[in-house]
């Protein structure tokens, strides 16, 4: 099996997992299929390796470290070394305009800016101090987000749309999801500043992709690679096919070609994620809500008398008002227009 055969069908397996994953986590398949994966490695693997595993799961995803922001900043600047090294130079003697090779540094300036912001950012701690005010800015919807509920573990009344993060140890407005590449919960006081990290991340991922494809295409005309030939097993000449060159660039120009396989899987994967918080901000959702929406139902409304039954009420969206009130809403926090209001 050659090169590109192999490359594409890891290309397939890496986008086909990515759509089953995000459709199985709105069902309970992807709950039995770890649950049964699970009980199979436990009769092949050693109990000591389990429970070091199990140690070191716990560890990158359920308490606060720095290891993702390390790896995230590692793999970043590998990126952008080859890239400076090896495209940037090819590049300039192709006579390829410098702005258009300096657009992935710009991205990657603004990109580790949100970055920074993302990391730092408080996402909205509810407190002692801020609980009546957070109570204030949504309404409760007493199917997802009933009324007069407290945190268990915080012991605060909870706001509308607000969650108890179990890796941070506190309750966030707003509550989206909690990232473990910017070690931070992603609540409304940074969702703005994530979404421009996401965008800008996608971007530069896609320039490079860009740049290097137009590279080596630019490379393959001007040297006339695609008029070469080859003799078949029947010792005919040939044309060069695409297959065969882009076996040929490959084994030309590895490192470029590796990097413009890992941008463009990223690139795929970015986009996809970039695409769904978008709808989620266009939409005003959170991760969240949009996880649970199918699932929730109201435990706290009356029951009716005399009914032999009572049905669940579904749960609906009452926080979008179109879209750019929902956007408004992103990089203007309520919370914040409440606090300035109040002053």
């Amino acid at each position: 099996m050659d090169f590109l055969v192999l490359f594409l069908f890891y290309l397939a397996l890496v986008v086909i997992g990515g759509v089953m994953i995000c459709i199985c986590t709105k069902t309970h398949y992807l709950k039995g299929l770890v649950k049964g994966g699970t009980q199979i490695f436990s009769y092949i693997i050693p109990v000591c390796l389990q429970r070091a595993m199990l140690r070191l799961l716990h560890y990158l995803f359920h308490t606060r470290n720095h290891t993702f922001i390390i790896l995230h900043l590692i793999l970043q600047g590998m990126v952008y070394a080859e890239y400076t090294w090896e495209i940037f130079g090819y590049c300039q003697e192709l006579d390829f305009s410098l702005w258009y090779l300096l657009l992935p540094y710009l991205l990657l300036i603004v990109n580790l800016v949100f970055f920074t912001l993302s990391c730092v950012t408080d996402p909205g701690t509810i407190t002692k101090a801020n609980e009546s005010l957070f109570i204030q800015v949504y309404e409760f919807d007493e199917v997802m987000f009933p009324k007069n509920m407290r945190c268990s573990t915080c012991d605060l009344r909870k706001p509308a749309r607000s969650k108890h993060c179990s890796v941070c140890n506190r309750c966030v407005h707003r509550f989206d999801h909690h990232c473990v590449w910017v070690n931070n919960c992603i609540g409304a006081w940074n969702a703005r500043y994530f979404l421009i990290y996401l965008l800008t991340l996608t971007a530069s991922a896609a320039t490079m992709a860009i740049v290097s494809t137009v590279f080596l295409v630019r490379l393959v005309v001007v040297s006339d690679w695609y008029l070469m030939t080859y003799v078949d097993d029947l010792g005919h000449s040939q044309v060069i096919d695409t297959v065969l060159l882009i076996q040929y660039l490959f084994l030309t120009f590895p490192r470029i070609v590796f990097l413009l396989g890992f941008v463009l899987v990223l690139s795929f994967l970015l986009g996809g994620f970039l695409c769904f918080a978008l709808y989620l901000a266009a939409t005003n959702q959170t991760t969240n809500e949009w996880y649970r929406g199918d699932r929730a139902w109201c435990q706290h409304c009356p029951q009716v008398v005399g009914a032999s039954s009572t049905r669940p009420q579904v749960y609906q969206n009452i926080h979008s008002h179109g879209l750019w009130s929902n956007l408004g809403e992103i990089f203007l926090p309520a919370a914040k227009h409440y606090e300035r209001k109040k002053k």
